[in-house]
């Protein structure tokens, strides 16, 4: 079937004929990473660039998709659709905590990470910055920041359709209409709609049916207004709704393990709801440009399924010991800290089969305001504040698998599951709730920032940054004393904790450019992301370094070097940048099955040193090729205090989840063929180095080669017919190992095998 699907992939690229008009130069692109626009050449920061060209022709859908493409980048997909861990040179996100990097779509930040793994369509240009940007982009932006800019009104009615069909099987609706709302064309609007449905493409070999089955339906739309000469109006909305599956591991002891296949006894369930709105002005001063961004974000998602040891009870290895697992003698008696269980049906067995869910909503609005000074200026500067506000509940908890499946619990968790286990000794509660840990959050947080630049010569440019972020969380037990499984003291109904984390965050940049073609730059710069909680409890009832009730603030401190210079008549573009960064505080994850929790753990200090190479270039009329390499060498240089010794062995080791190595290749042919007919493909290549998951450096994965393929015509009339493969070698690898203290609990999440499909896209 894989030599079937590559020679397939072959023959549509070969019959390509090779006819094109030959561009004189590499497209211009310009950026605004340093929320001014200027080309792409002469940023002083290391940054990756997509374009509406080359988003269509690698077919970015999703941030996985342009985060691949990315030396130096890399995102874990694991457990439900809602975790997504973002990695920018070794600095790197996990369960439950904020984002390695400010994500902003149309210059409005995403205040939920939840929020990161969605739908792109209709998309006009990405960029991905890395390196600390949190003087310019806040709190979030330790690892650097991601702008996703959606294709803005036009002022002439215009649209798109696309109909897809993938090999699930499954197909997709994508499109989008615009066009003016007034007849001076000063109103003009953009509606722009996505739905995918699929059966998924990983086997669960228990229940003869695939473990990740899609559904996803989004829908966008955006409305600009040019008040007068002086006002302008952006009003966007956004809703998403998916429905997947979740918790579908595998337990190895390798990382590298793939032969075990999925066998949950539970397909269980994944739900994850939001709306997003924003309004943003620009006011134009004369000296200045007043701007306003105003959001509201709502996010909730759900998740429940099979849990550990994620097998049928059919294999008697699935079981949870009942007496080994609470502590009890097998055969019955009265043993300290076990008659707690004696109000929940289905605990008299020897044996307890498990299920687990967990229930998160997030609602945050956001206010930002800033003065920026004319491009044309000789000091150009710009001045602003930033405050949001959040609301945050989450819950995890455990449930007894009797077979008949797994329920959801959500926020109103007693309307949700039954509380009564049984009457008169007759069960009428399918899967007792064993357990459940909630949390509120009541979070504020306030920056102020700015930035002034100045030409200290003709070819010298200095420029200075600040910000500073002051975050305030509080945290309340919401567990209640029946489901506080087993017993922890340090769980009490209504407690409440407060922490408040703040820093000044600086950046100096100097850029010089010693002729028209090429420029060098070097900056020193902090990032800063806030603390958070664990859930309440895991401090006292989690035997492991690290691990504490809160998870501290990380600064990261970078010196970056860099140069970017254009070849051969604008043909080739080359860029280059060398970093060293110091980062407190660095994030591991940790599962601790006594709590059934997911918990942050932080590792006191981590040194990052790497670089980038990457070059764009026309090799002929038709063929044009993109290549980058990212390195990355972490070094863990201080542990957590430990009595039992457990983490100095960390010192040394690795960083969890850094790629050593990211390569990226793209060969990209065009050409025009006779009858109107234009023709394309591409091949892509990604190379993930090996790869650790935790700070003991347990298990590592071993680098991963993968290929996509992408090739079609474009017809008269504005159709388009587009074949696509992802991982079209059918490489089998896990996208996550997350090794436990107990190494037979190491979590496998499996990567999709080759996929591929077709597109058929009209414009009009």
């Amino acid at each position: 079937m894989k030599l079937q699907r590559s020679a397939l992939a072959l023959a549509v690229i070969t019959a390509v004929s090779p006819q094109s008009v030959f561009s004189q130069a590499l497209e211009e692109v310009v950026v605004t990473a340093r929320k001014t626009a200027e080309t792409l050449s002469d940023s002083p920061i290391s940054v990756r660039a997509f374009t509406d060209a080359e988003i269509r022709a690698t077919g970015v859908a999703t941030p996985q998709d342009f985060v691949d493409l990315t030396p130096n980048v890399t995102l874990v997909q694991t457990q439900s659709s809602g975790n997504s861990f973002l990695n920018i040179r070794g600095i790197s996100s996990a369960r439950n905590s904020e984002l390695a990097a400010a994500v902003l779509i149309d210059g409005v930040l995403l205040t939920n990470p939840t929020q990161l793994n969605q739908q792109l369509f209709d998309i006009e240009q990405i960029e991905v910055l890395r390196g600390p940007q949190g003087a310019l982009y806040g709190r979030n932006a330790i690892g650097g920041a991601i702008t996703i800019t959606t294709k803005a009104p036009s002022e002439e009615t215009e649209g798109q359709i696309q109909l897809g069909y993938e090999s699930a099987p499954g197909f997709s609706v994508k499109g989008y209409v615009g066009g003016p709302l007034n007849a001076d064309g000063t109103a003009t609007y953009r509606l722009a709609a996505s739905f995918i449905d699929h059966d998924g493409y990983l086997e669960n070999a228990y229940l003869n049916e695939n473990a990740d089955p899609y559904r996803d339906q989004s829908v966008r739309g955006r409305v600009n207004w040019e008040v007068n000469d002086r006002l302008s109006t952006d009003f966007r909305v956004s809703f998403s709704s998916l429905d997947t599956q979740a918790f579908y591991f595998v337990l190895d002891d390798s990382a590298d393990a793939v032969d075990k296949p999925i066998q949950n006894n539970n397909p269980g369930n994944n739900e994850r709801d939001f709306t997003s709105a924003s309004f943003k002005f620009d006011y134009d001063m004369d000296f200045a440009t007043l701007s306003g961004i105003t959001s509201y974000d709502d996010v909730s998602e759900v998740s429940s399924g099979d849990n550990v040891f994620f097998l049928p009870p059919e294999h008697p290895e699935n079981y949870w010991n009942y007496d080994f697992f609470f502590g009890c003698l097998r055969g019955g008696g009265a043993v300290p800290g076990c008659d707690f269980l004696a109000g929940f049906p289905g605990t008299q067995d020897e044996f307890i089969d498990l299920s687990q869910n967990q229930y998160l909503e997030v609602e945050s609005w956001s206010q930002e305001i800033r003065l920026t000074s004319n491009d044309d200026a000789g000091v150009r500067w710009t001045v602003g504040a930033y405050a949001v506000a959040t609301d945050r509940y989450i819950s995890t908890g455990g449930q007894i698998d009797r077979g008949l499946g797994v329920f959801d619990v959500e926020r109103d968790f007693r309307e949700s599951i039954f509380t009564d286990g049984y009457t008169d000794g007759v069960v009428n509660d399918p899967s007792p709730q064993l357990g459940l840990l909630a949390d509120s959050q009541d979070n504020f947080a306030w920056a102020v920032f700015g930035q002034v630049s100045w030409d200290a010569s003709e070819n010298v440019e200095v420029a200075l940054s600040a910000r500073y972020d002051r975050d305030t969380r509080e945290n309340t037990t919401l567990t209640e004393a029946e489901y506080n499984v087993p017993f922890n003291a340090a769980i009490v109904f209504g407690d409440s904790r407060e922490e408040t984390w703040g820093a000044f965050q600086p950046k100096a940049t100097i850029r010089w450019m010693p002729d028209d073609n090429w420029i060098l730059y070097a900056d020193a710069s902090r990032g800063f992301r806030s603390g958070g909680f664990n859930q309440t409890g895991v401090g006292t009832a989690v035997p492991y370094p690290g691990i504490e009730d809160i998870f501290d603030e990380q600064i990261a401190d970078t010196f970056e070097v860099g140069a970017k210079g254009d070849l051969v008549d604008g043909k080739v573009r080359l860029s280059a940048a060398l970093y060293q960064t110091t980062l407190e505080g660095a994030y591991f994850f940790y599962y601790d099955a006594g709590t059934n929790t997911q918990n942050l753990g932080s590792l006191s200090e981590v040194d990052y040193q790497g670089a980038e190479f990457e070059l764009s270039a026309l090799l002929s009329e038709n063929w044009s090729l993109s290549a980058g390499i990212g390195l990355t060498d972490s070094e863990i240089t201080k542990v957590p205090n430990d009595s039992s010794g457990l983490s100095e062995a960390w010192l040394g080791n690795q960083a969890p989840l850094v790629s050593e190595v990211t390569v990226n290749v793209g060969l990209q042919y065009r050409a025009s063929l006779e009858n109107g007919l234009d023709a394309f493909a591409r091949v892509d290549y990604q190379r993930l180095g090996e790869t650790w998951w935790e700070p003991d450096n347990y298990s590592s994965r071993s680098p991963v080669n993968l290929i996509d393929i992408r090739a079609g015509v474009e017809l008269p009339d504005q159709w388009t017919v587009t074949l696509w493969m992802r991982n079209a070698t059918d490489k089998a690898y896990n996208t996550e190992f997350s090794p436990n203290a107990n190494r037979s609990l190491n979590f496998l999440w499996k990567a999709q095998p080759a996929r591929y499909g077709l597109e058929f896209t009209k414009s009009f």
